[in-house]
């Protein structure tokens, strides 16, 4: 029953900030943290949602193994710990003003503590081509709906490379292992799947408050549950229904990156 009243909620904290948006006339979001440029929020949802139904449209050959029977509670706790980080990270980048070193340091901090406390689980699937509709779908359709950046008019290529790999490794690996791999693993063995999914999902979008903020809490709050709340339940469907690092990683890191590559080739 709790599992339930807990997706629910998450579920509801969605819809509501949606309609939140919507009556108080903002539902232009942002879309990246290098410029105030926004889009209309519902075309952030459409490839999630394609996404989310290729995803159950293709199940994995090979879903590969789980954590194991939880006995002792340590999974719990581990589940409690990871989303206290989580909380703390969020907090701590709004209150230091969301920049960097702040950022890096602050992602780095919590993936060591993280390391220090987790117990180690191998998770192997063997997906095979399945996740590739889904992925595939999402990144069309993502760099289809999302506005150019002027930025690579202002770098020379080397220089867009390395920012692009630097993000890369930075934002989609560091936080697709700890959010998705170790976060919503435990939530979902904890809560069920899709409760561990939408839990994920808000705390994961509650830290880009502190880097897409604009000093409206509320505002800020709400737009980061409508446009990478529903990226994350996404980004979590993948994961849990294939069990496979790199679809995640590939929608994260065109996620980020698509603002600047459809700038450089238009």
């Amino acid at each position: 029953m709790r599992n339930k009243l807990l997706l629910v909620a998450g579920l509801t904290t969605i819809a509501g900030s949606a309609l939140f948006l919507l009556v108080t006339g903002n539902t232009g979001i942002r879309y990246s943290a290098d410029h105030t440029g926004t889009t209309p929020m519902w075309l952030r949802w459409i490839p999630a949602l394609v996404g989310i139904v290729l995803v159950r449209l293709v199940p994995s050959p090979s879903p590969g193994s789980e954590l194991e029977p939880d006995r002792s509670g340590r999974r719990r706790a581990e589940a409690v710990v990871l989303l206290v980080l989580a909380v703390l990270f969020a907090v701590s980048l709004r209150l230091l003003g969301g920049g960097e070193p702040a950022h890096t340091a602050l992602k780095s901090a919590i993936l060591l503590v993280a390391l220090v406390v987790l117990r180690r689980n191998r998770i192997t699937a063997r997906p095979g081509l399945a996740p590739v509709p889904a992925v595939v779908a999402w990144v069309v359709l993502i760099v289809l709906l999302t506005p150019a950046s002027d930025y690579a008019d202002t770098v020379g290529p080397v220089t867009l490379l390395a920012t692009i790999v630097v993000v890369f490794l930075v934002n989609a690996l560091l936080e697709e292992v700890f959010y998705r791999r170790w976060l919503q693993t435990r939530w979902e063995a904890t809560t069920g799947r899709w409760a561990g999914i939408v839990l994920t999902s808000l705390v994961w979008a509650a830290w880009h408050v502190g880097i897409q903020g604009t000093d409206r809490l509320a505002v800020d709050l709400a737009s980061a549950f409508v446009n990478q709340g529903v990226q994350g339940l996404f980004l979590g469907y993948l994961w849990s229904r294939y069990r496979a690092m790199w679809p995640p990683l590939v929608v994260h890191g065109a996620m980020n990156a698509a603002p600047v590559l459809v700038g450089a080739v238009t």
